[in-house]
C-alpha cells in the first residue's frame, strides 16, 4: 500500500549523521519529531511541540498557544498488562490528516511488537479511528499483526478485535514485572535456539562447565526433527553434570508463561495445525525427555541478553540487551533488574520510513523498513555489494537466495564481510558498511528510548564482533551525541568471548 503524499511530506527526514551506503535511510524517530512540530504549529503551540499527555514519552510539554490540539488515544490490552498512548493529530478536514493516520498505524504496530496485544481500542476523531480500524483488519495494511497476535498471545482460536470507544472506556496502562535470573547455584542445563544453531550450556554452581553450538535447519517442517535435535544437544551437555536441578532456555519469538512455544519463528514451516499439536508444548516435552520433572523456565532470547547484562553489570538495571545475530533479538530489564512481561519482538518494529526500504520474508513483504533488515546480519549483508566486497552472485542482495527465511547464505556472506575488513585494500570501503549499521543502531536506540528507560545497552551477536563492531558502536554513540544529547549518557557494553559463548545461560529457573 502506497505511502500518502502528506506522510511523505512530513515523515521522510534525512539524518544529520548519514548512512553512507543507505543515503535514503529515514529514521522513524526523526519522522515523529518533525510530525509533532507540524501538528503543534497547526494547533498554535508556541514552541512547536504539543503539550504531552500520558504516553507522549520524550516529547514533553513546552507550552501551548491559543489553539487546542486534537488527540488520538489507544489502548492495547493483553493478559498481563495494557499499553496506552496519546498522539496529537491533525483535525478532520486538514490536508495532512493522512499523515496522522499513517504515523498512528506505525506506532501502534511498534507497540504491538513491544508488548503483544489481544485487541486494539481506539478513541479520537471518527475518520482517523475508522481508517485505522480498516488498516488493522484482514486485508488491511497490518493484516500480518492482526493474524499473528492471537498466536503470540497463546490464544490461536481467538480473533484480534479492533473497537472504537469513548475515552472513559480505555483501560489504564499497567505491566506485570517478572523476577528472573537471580540465582545460578546447583547443576543446570540451558539452551538457546537461534535461527542458525542450537547453543547448549551446562552450569555447575555458577560456572560454565560445557558450552557448544550445534547447527540445525529451522526450515524443517517436521517437529520431531526439532525435538530430537534439541534433546540430543542437551543430552551431551547433561553428561558433564552429576545431576540436573533445573533447566532454562531461550528462543526467538514469543514464549508463554507456562513455557509454551506460542509463536516461535524458529519453526516457520511447521503447518499451523501441527504446530498447535506438537510445537506449543515442545519445551516441556524436551525438558521431561532430558531431565525429568525438574523446574523449567523458557524466555525470549532477547530477554536472556538483558538478564545476562544485569548480571555482568552487577545488578544495575534499566538495561536494554540487543543481540545482532541472524536477526535482532531484544530484551529489557527495568530499574530493579526485572523483566517487564513484554515480548520485545523489536525485529518487527519499523525503523526506516523510506517507502523504498527493503521488505522482509517473515511478514511476506507486507511491510518495509522493519528492523529484521537493519540490526541483524541481514542489515550487513544487504550492504555487502555496495561496500565493494567480492561476492558470489547469489550473495548479492536482492538475489532470491538473500530474500528467503533461510539464514545460511547470510551467515556465509557475513564471514566474507569480516574477512574483507582484514584486507587493507578493502578495509576503507568496508568500514562504510559498519558505519551504516552503526547509524541504524544509533537512531534505533533513540527510538526505543521513548518507551524504555535505557541507562545501559548490551550489544551481542556476530555482527558486533571485531573491528567492524567497534566502528558500529562508535558511530551509534556519535548519533546520540549529535541528534539526541539527552540520551548521550547511555553506556554501551559488549561481552568477552566467554560471555558471548554462554550468553544463553539462564539462572533462576523459578
Amino acid at each position: 500500500m502506497a505511502m500518502p503524499d502528506s506522510a511523505m511530506k512530513l515523515l521522510l527526514v534525512r539524518p544529520a549523521v548519514p548512512a553512507p551506503l543507505d543515503p535514503n535511510f529515514s529514521p522513524l524517530v526523526l519522522a515523529k519529531r518533525k510530525y509533532l512540530k507540524a501538528v503543534a504549529a497547526a494547533s498554535g503551540a508556541k514552541d512547536g511541540l504539543i503539550a504531552g499527555k500520558k504516553g507522549m514519552g520524550i516529547f514533553k510539554a513546552l507550552g501551548l498557544g491559543k489553539g487546542k490540539p486534537v488527540f488520538l488515544e489507544w489502548a492495547l490490552p493483553r493478559a498481563d498488562g495494557c499499553a496506552r498512548y496519546s498522539l496529537p493529530v491533525f483535525p478532520e478536514g486538514h490536508p495532512d490528516v493522512e499523515a496522522s493516520i499513517y504515523l498512528a498505524g506505525v506506532l501502534i504496530q511498534e507497540m504491538i511488537w513491544q508488548r503483544s496485544a489481544k485487541s486494539l481500542l481506539l478513541s479520537g476523531p471518527a475518520n482517523i479511528c475508522e481508517a485505522l480500524k480498516q488498516d488493522f483488519s484482514k486485508g488491511g495494511r497490518y493484516e500480518f499483526e492482526v493474524t499473528s497476535m492471537p498466536n503470540v498471545c497463546g490464544t490461536p482460536d481467538t480473533v484480534f478485535e479492533v473497537k472504537i470507544v469513548n475515552p472513559s472506556e480505555l483501560p489504564e496502562s499497567f505491566d506485570t514485572p517478572q523476577i528472573c535470573g537471580k540465582d545460578a547455584n546447583g547443576c543446570r542445563l540451558a539452551f538457546d535456539l537461534g535461527k542458525s544453531d542450537i547453543k547448549t550450556v551446562a552450569v555447575k554452581d555458577n560456572e560454565v562447565v560445557y558450552s557448544k553450538e550445534t547447527e540445525w535447519d529451522v526450515t524443517n517442517a517436521d517437529p520431531e526433527y526439532h525435538f530430537k535435535a534439541v534433546s540430543d544437544a542437551l543430552k551431551l551437555a547433561k553428561e558433564k553434570l552429576p545431576k540436573v536441578d533445573a533447566m532454562g532456555g531461550s528462543a526467538t519469538g514469543t514464549v508463554g508463561a507456562q513455557n509454551e512455544a506460542t509463536w516461535c519463528d524458529i519453526f516457520p514451516n511447521v503447518p499451523p495445525d501441527v504446530y498447535k499439536q506438537k510445537v506449543v508444548d515442545i519445551f516441556q516435552r524436551i525438558c521431561k525427555e532430558v531431565a525429568g520433572d525438574v523446574p523449567l523456565k523458557v524466555i525470549n532470547d532477547g530477554e536472556v541478553t538483558a538478564l545476562a547484562a544485569v548480571q555482568k553489570l552487577e545488578g544495575k538495571g534499566s538495561v536494554m540487551g540487543i543481540s545482532m545475530g541472524s536477526s535482532e533479538g531484544a530484551g529489557y530489564a527495568n530499574a530493579d533488574g526485572n523483566l517487564m512481561g513484554w515480548i520485545n519482538e523489536l525485529c518487527y518494529v519499523r525503523l526506516d520510513m523510506n517507502p523504498e526500504a527493503p521488505t522482509d520474508p517473515w511478514s511476506k513483504g507486507s511491510h518495509t523498513g522493519l528492523s529484521h533488515m537493519y540490526l541483524g546480519q541481514r542489515g550487513a549483508t544487504k550492504l555487502a555489494a555496495k561496500a565493494g566486497i567480492k561476492l558470489p552472485e547469489n550473495y548479492v542482495y536482492p538475489h532470491a537466495n538473500m530474500c528467503t527465511i533461510k539464514h545460511e547464505d547470510h551467515a556465509q556472506c557475513l564471514k566474507l564481510i569480516q574477512k574483507a575488513m582484514e584486507d587493507p585494500s578493502q578495509k576503507v570501503q568496508v568500514e562504510k558498511l559498519y558505519v551504516t549499521v552503526g547509524v541504524y543502531l544509533g537512531y534505533a536506540l533513540a527510538q526505543y528510548c521513548e518507551f524504555y528507560k535505557i541507562d545501559h545497552v548490551m550489544i551481542l551477536g556476530r555482527v558486533s564482533k571485531g573491528a567492524g563492531g567497534d566502528i558500529m558502536l562508535s558511530t551509534a554513540k556519535r548519533v546520540l551525541q549529535t541528534e539526541f544529547p539527552e540520551h548521550a549518557g547511555i553506556q554501551f557494553h559488549t561481552a568477552d568471548d566467554h560471555f558471548k559463548a554462554a550468553d544463553s545461560k539462564l539462572h533462576d529457573m523459578r
